[in-house]
């Protein structure tokens, strides 16, 4: 009996759910989660009311999406102070520059909701820098996936969830409803972590002879530096990249696979969404079983097929409304499924691959090389559309994912180092 018992414990998979720092840092994701994916779409419809021009709604997005260039700066900061502190005192920071947003009155102050959008989103790259180092510290490498899994379901879940709720807010009470549950959702999250206990690796000065830039470039020498981490990191470049024209197409998609007005647009993704979740919850069970590579190279490839058939619904329109929601319903389930496999695979291996105080440059350097990429594919697929057909856009996205897939899928040589880490 005491034998069965003993080999029953030993086989049960590692889970970060049985530490209670791990399980008070995933409610104070929740909580910031909630809160943040309600009020940037908010934010969008806001300054739109404000100031009547869809083109001023949009460069919401954009300064949502700015901060990204200064990452390696938070990932530099968050490496060489305690973290902890860092992210309690960012958080009640964050919440500060959002309750700035109760000073806009009029189209006259649209400057302020730019900026505070810019500050929190930069914010949001300074707390993942901070936080991939925490979670380092907290977890065993054998947990990092577990972790990494729940967090990412947490993310795709609010962002069903919270995007409506932040609406239905805004309609019945106005911006400042909203206001309020992000900045509780940040404020939140410094409470919660004034009462984790974590033994953090101490800060490391800089190397005698290295200069400033040197040291923030480490990040990304680090990802360059292990094959199969390097493998990784550029295929979801390259395939979240090229996703970014994809979303460049996404109205006339809807148009004319869903033959439906721009309103069908939030059904579809609250499909992503659901496919996101259920992605998500499987992927630690997934990477137990196959191994970073292959999570992302299957996480690429359900990307891929996805676009496969966003490119088919478009080419041979079906006819009957059903079936075109089957369609579109099938390729947003399978993208919606296949990138929390991709950000698991990836953000595991980069965790467990790279030291303790190199956690924060790593995360900036990776979040770096996804976003950017993206952000600049959104921007040429937009100013593409006006010059070719939207659908060879579509087809070059679905190309260019499965030959991602392919390379990591190729890669079964690199496999040894990734195992054992003095390869």
């Amino acid at each position: 009996m005491t034998t069965t018992a003993s080999t029953a414990t030993a086989t049960k998979p590692a889970s970060p759910m049985r530490r209670p720092a791990y399980r008070r840092l995933m409610v104070g994701w929740v909580a910031t989660n909630l809160g943040d994916s309600a009020l940037y779409l908010v934010l969008a419809i806001w300054v739109r009311e404000l100031t009547g021009s869809d083109a001023a709604g949009a460069l919401v997005f954009l300064f949502i999406g700015l901060p990204a260039l200064l990452a390696p700066f938070a990932g530099q900061l968050a490496d060489r102070v305690h973290r902890r502190p860092l992210l309690i005192g960012t958080n009640l920071g964050t919440a500060g520059v959002v309750l700035t947003l109760l000073l806009v009155q009029g189209a006259e102050h649209v400057w302020l909701i730019y900026a505070a959008t810019f500050g929190y989103g930069l914010a949001a790259y300074l707390t993942a820098a901070a936080q991939s180092g925490l979670l380092r510290d907290l977890l065993p490498d054998e947990e990092l996936a577990g972790a990494n899994g729940i967090f990412t379901s947490i993310d795709n879940g609010m962002r069903i969830i919270s995007p409506a709720l932040g609406a239905a807010l805004y309609v019945a009470a106005g911006p400042w409803a909203v206001i309020a549950l992000a900045a509780g959702g940040f404020l939140t999250m410094a409470i919660v972590l004034t009462t984790v206990r974590i033994q953090e690796s101490p800060p490391e000065p800089r190397l005698a002879g290295e200069t400033y830039w040197h040291e923030l470039s480490a990040g990304f020498r680090a990802l360059l530096a292990d094959p199969l981490l390097r493998l990784l990191t550029i295929a979801t470049a390259i395939g979240f990249g090229l996703t970014g024209l994809l979303n460049a197409t996404i109205f006339p998609l809807v148009e004319h696979g869903l033959q439906e007005g721009p309103a069908a647009l939030g059904p579809a993704q609250a499909i992503q969404g659901i496919g996101a979740l259920a992605g998500g919850l499987c992927s630690a069970w997934m990477l137990r079983r196959i191994g970073e590579r292959r999570l992302v190279a299957w996480g690429l490839a359900l990307v891929g097929l996805g676009t496969v058939v966003a490119f088919l619904v478009v080419q041979w329109p079906l006819p009957e409304a059903w079936m075109r929601w089957l369609g579109v319903g099938a390729l947003q389930a399978l993208i919606g499924f296949g990138v929390p496999w991709v950000i698991v695979g990836v953000v595991t291996l980069r965790m467990r691959r790279t030291g303790p105080r190199l956690q924060g440059r790593t995360s900036a350097a990776l979040n770096v090389s996804i976003n950017v990429p993206q952000m600049l594919m959104l921007a040429l697929g937009s100013a593409l559309l006006g010059a070719i057909d939207y659908r060879w856009l579509i087809a070059a996205t679905a190309l260019g994912v499965l030959g991602a897939a392919l390379a990591v899928a190729l890669g079964r040589r690199l496999d040894h180092a990734a195992a054992d880490p003095d390869a």
